[in-house]
């Protein structure tokens, strides 16, 4: 497999992307770091994940795409070909495009290039698909994780007078606290800074935190 031009890098990455980094840097397969291209290795199902796993998601930087469970799966054909399969967080989630332009970008830095990127949206997504390591992740940065089990699912909408007489209704303010620990929580707005989060507050530390609603 050949390592792609820095033209060929620019075309495959679209536009806004600067190829003087991947022009101007000594590549090594070895050394390489950072925005420059490797010399390309054998594509094999374990390498794309490898790469893959050092994608972070662009909304919560902490945990890669692969932890969040965004990447369902990695084909590689005989001649090197690869495509992703990833499904949303949810149909609406803002930065899809910008996830599969994160996907591509890394494998082509790896020295692939010819990568395809298939969305997908059945099943759908789960926050059962995160994993444990992710979910200590999350509290160590603040945002309390997405209870595994959990009893209910969280519609990601506002709830309307008939969500909130359904006797099966979560309780929002049982989440633990990701600071101090306590279970002595408020929930302040079903909505965070984005869609899929919820705003609490504290009692017993009186510090706000996030939450990443179960789904």
């Amino acid at each position: 497999m050949t390592r792609p031009s820095p033209a060929e890098l620019a075309r495959l990455l679209g536009d806004g992307w600067d190829p003087a980094p991947a022009a101007t840097r000594a590549v090594d397969g070895a050394a390489a770091d950072g925005p420059g291209v490797r010399v390309a290795e054998p594509a094999t199902a374990d390498a794309v994940w490898a790469g893959l796993d050092g994608v972070p998601d662009p909304e919560v930087p902490v945990i890669s795409v692969v932890e969040l469970g965004i990447v369902r799966d990695v084909h590689v054909t005989g001649d090197g070909a690869v495509t992703v399969t990833i499904t949303p967080t949810y149909s609406g989630c803002p930065a899809m495009r910008e996830i599969e332009r994160d996907v591509r970008a890394a494998l082509v830095r790896r020295g692939w290039a010819d990568v395809r990127i298939d969305t997908v949206y059945a099943p759908a997504w789960t926050t059962e698909w995160m994993t444990d390591a992710a979910r200590e992740k999350l509290r160590a940065y603040g945002i309390a994780p997405p209870r595994a089990g959990a009893a209910a699912l969280v519609a990601l909408r506002r709830a309307t007078p008939r969500d909130q007489a359904r006797p099966d209704a979560v309780d929002r303010a049982a989440v633990p606290c990701p600071r101090c620990g306590s279970a002595d929580t408020r929930l302040q707005s079903a909505f965070g800074s984005t869609a899929c989060k919820a705003l609490h507050t504290c009692t017993a530390c009186g510090e706000p935190f996030e939450e990443f609603k179960p789904i």
